[in-house]
């Protein structure tokens, strides 16, 4: 079976979790949404006929109720005749967002063959991604000034029409700096780089570029979407702390401060993109009549060559 085929069950997942942390937007515990959202998604991966794993998400086994990395899914689970397949998987991106009632907090996944997903613990990775038209212009390896220059020139825009989003964090004081010195717009965002990066790769919309470090779990769900979108993804993974290193060096084969390319990250066309919304931003957020949740998901089946937005309803 393609992981195509289990659209449906994936969909349920991402559309139960965020119905869960619906409850939550608003109430000021990030927490308490995120751990509605997990064990949401927990409960319909455990009716899938699959054999399933989390290949990165948000910890380790001992960081329970996340899904750990790792953590075998599915109703089949160590069967050798059912598929096995990999996920990347964040239950709700944006945990404050969903605390304070801000934009673009979804339910998210990537699935994919097993071992065709970066194995990796839960650390961060440097990111850089942009539209199709940028394939072959931008890279980690080149700096900021390159960068932007090749952006302006493959867009046909002036660099000061630039709109460049970048994670608003201390970690990044140099990088916003040296965007603003080259008078590019800069878009600071809370969280929620993976909207960012469906935008940049999005025609129409007005943002060009994601740079800067997020969570590498995201980047892995970002490449996979960005396969099907046809879009340039590199990535970079950046330790937390030495245990974080030794992990990595226990699960990755090779150079773990190697460059990442979006195919390296996601190596398989049988791959899915599935982010459904819980706070309206890309798409539209879980919203509750008194009696149905009605909810919206963005797909990207990768082999299939599909890129949809879907609707939902599900009685209280």
């Amino acid at each position: 079976m393609a992981t195509a085929d289990f659209e449906k069950y994936f969909l349920q997942a991402t559309e139960s979790a965020a119905i869960a942390a619906s409850k939550w937007i608003g109430k000021g515990d990030g927490k308490a949404a995120d751990g509605a959202a997990v064990e949401a998604m927990r409960a319909v991966f455990d009716t899938v006929p699959f054999n399933g794993r989390v290949a990165i998400g948000e910890g380790e086994r001992d960081d329970a109720p996340m899904l750990w990395i790792g953590e075998p899914l599915g109703s089949l689970q160590g069967d050798p005749q059912s598929p096995a397949i990999d996920i990347a998987v964040d239950p709700l991106e944006c945990t404050n967002h969903v605390a304070f009632d801000l934009p673009n907090a979804m339910a998210v996944l990537a699935a994919a063959p097993r071992g065709t997903l970066l194995h990796a613990p839960d650390c961060y990775m440097n990111k850089i991604s942009g539209s199709s038209e940028l394939n072959g212009e931008i890279s980690l390896d080149a700096s900021t000034a390159y960068n932007i220059e090749a952006t302006s020139n493959a867009l046909g825009k002036s660099i000061n029409a630039l709109n460049v989003v970048v994670m608003d964090r201390p970690r990044h004081k140099v990088l916003i700096k040296e965007l603003r010195d080259l008078s590019v717009n800069v878009v600071l965002i809370g969280d929620g780089d993976i909207a960012a990066a469906l935008n940049a790769a999005d025609p129409n919309s007005d943002i060009d570029l994601l740079m800067g470090i997020g969570a590498a779990p995201e980047g892995v769900i970002t490449a996979t979407a960005l396969r099907g979108l046809g879009a340039p993804f590199e990535g970079r993974l950046v330790f937390k702390n030495e245990g974080h290193r030794s992990r990595a060096e226990e699960m990755i084969d090779g150079d773990i401060e190697r460059l990442w390319k979006r195919d390296d990250l996601c190596s398989s066309e049988d791959s899915l993109f599935i982010g459904t919304g819980v706070c309206s931003g890309r798409t539209k957020g879980v919203n509750y009549d008194g009696s149905s949740y009605s909810v919206e998901s963005e797909i990207i089946d990768v082999a299939n060559g599909i890129h949809k937005f879907v609707s939902g309803s599900h009685p209280n």
